[in-house]
């Protein structure tokens, strides 16, 4: 049999090629399909809104049962009426809020005129904020308007609400924002 330098070439590259993707596995006999367990398969699944704009996309977030609620994943929620399973990129890294290194954990004060942060306890906190918000309600209460109709509102204070309430959540908080007298009560869509 002669060969010319072409046809070795041809037979020469076949026998290369041939000889490539035998070592690299190829099997032709049928192969089984197995799946792989999801991560998230003995993990607990709650549903909850997105908290980055006033679209309120839902999510489905899934948290460790080992005793530690770490967030494991969460997805868009297909059954969802807005979103109906997307999320966009905010969203989809809403697990950065939780589980992140940097998230404060406890209450910071900074003192009038202090150039630092300081940590303080969650009952400090909260008897301070609610002894400054009676105060400040207290001084600026008005009983009766100039026509000496009752009016008991406050307007030296104001609140502005999250765009991430749901409408139960909305209910409560307008209900304290209204029982504390407050007129100027807004909503954020995206400040």
């Amino acid at each position: 049999m002669e060969l010319n330098r072409r046809e070795f070439i041809k037979i020469s590259g076949a026998t290369a090629a041939g000889v490539a993707v035998s070592g690299l596995g190829f099997d032709l006999k049928p192969v089984k399909a197995h799946a792989q367990m999801l991560k998230t398969q003995y993990a607990k699944e709650s549903t909850t809104i997105c908290c980055y704009c006033a679209v309120g996309c839902g999510a489905i977030v899934h948290t460790s049962k080992r005793g530690d609620g770490r967030v494991m994943n969460i997805e868009g929620d297909p059954d969802h009426v807005i979103n109906q399973g997307a999320l966009c990129p905010k969203g989809a890294a809403m697990k950065q809020l939780v589980e992140n290194e940097n998230r404060l954990t406890e209450p910071m004060y900074r003192a009038p005129y202090s150039d630092k942060w300081e940590t303080v306890s969650w009952d400090w906190a909260m008897k301070t904020i609610a002894k400054r918000t009676k105060k400040t309600r207290d001084k600026g209460f008005t009983a009766k308007n100039a026509k000496g109709q009752v009016v008991n509102r406050v307007t030296n204070m104001a609140s502005i609400g999250s765009a991430a309430m749901d409408n139960e959540e909305c209910w409560i908080y307008q209900t304290l924002m209204r029982s504390l007298g407050l007129v100027y009560i807004e909503h954020q869509a995206r400040i």
